[in-house]
């Protein structure tokens, strides 16, 4: 049984891959290696969606909160598959990170974690605009995020806070980046950055799954989502 969905989900994957959107440059392949790595987490993202099609039997309908995993599941394999595909030169990996970089213009970007930073500057986000918060915004907020916190403690955070709001502030008036969005995981860093951000920026506010191994294609979203 696995090893017939294994097969499925490779027939699915070569579809995918003749099927590209009409958008992108498509060449002939050339020698290439296979980054077996990728193809797996590949199949594994496509296994996955097809849980939903016996899950949702006779009718193949989805709710809401279904019908989001599901598209989450195919775009995240159709990055893989593209990815791949970008190593034979049959798509240009250049196209998305140009993508990346204009949409991202005028745009501060903070996270939460030195790792977010480096996955989003590999796709294409300038260094330059990305904040790393290590702490939230407020005192208050580190006592919400770790009541036990001693008071000697604060101290010391109370100035990283301090350190972090005057970065944020320098990129916006010396680099002209006015726009701020928050780009973080769903816990409670990600959650209280986000809320804060908003209030004292009116950051618009995006929290991912798997912030490390984020997507070209789903960071493209994020940043069209953002308000004009």
């Amino acid at each position: 049984m696995e090893k017939n969905r294994l097969n499925q989900a490779e027939d699915l994957i070569k579809k995918a891959g003749s099927n590209s959107n009409s958008s992108e440059i498509i060449k002939e392949p050339r020698e290439g290696i296979i980054n077996v790595q990728v193809f797996e987490k590949a199949l594994k993202d496509l296994i996955e969606a097809e849980d939903f099609i016996y899950s949702s039997l006779p009718s193949h309908k989805l709710n809401l909160e279904d019908s989001k995993l599901f598209a989450e599941k195919m775009l995240d394999a159709r990055a893989k598959i593209n990815e791949i595909l970008a190593d034979f030169g049959v798509l240009e990996k250049v196209k998305t990170e140009n993508k990346i970089s204009d949409l991202s213009k005028g745009l501060l970007i903070v996270t939460t974690k030195n790792n977010f930073k480096k996955a989003l500057v590999k796709l294409g986000i300038d260094v330059q605009q990305i904040i790393v918060a290590g702490v939230p915004l407020e005192v208050s907020d580190m006592k919400e995020i770790n009541p036990k916190i001693p008071e000697a403690a604060l101290q010391g955070i109370s100035k990283k806070i301090e350190h972090t709001k005057n970065d944020i502030n320098r990129k916006i008036e010396n680099i002209g980046l006015k726009k701020v969005l928050v780009i973080a995981e769903p816990d409670i860093n990600g959650e209280i950055l986000g809320k804060r951000s908003k209030e004292i920026y009116n950051a618009h506010i995006n929290l991912e799954s798997n912030l490390k191994d984020i997507s070209a294609d789903r960071l493209i979203e994020i940043l069209l989502e953002y308000p004009k």
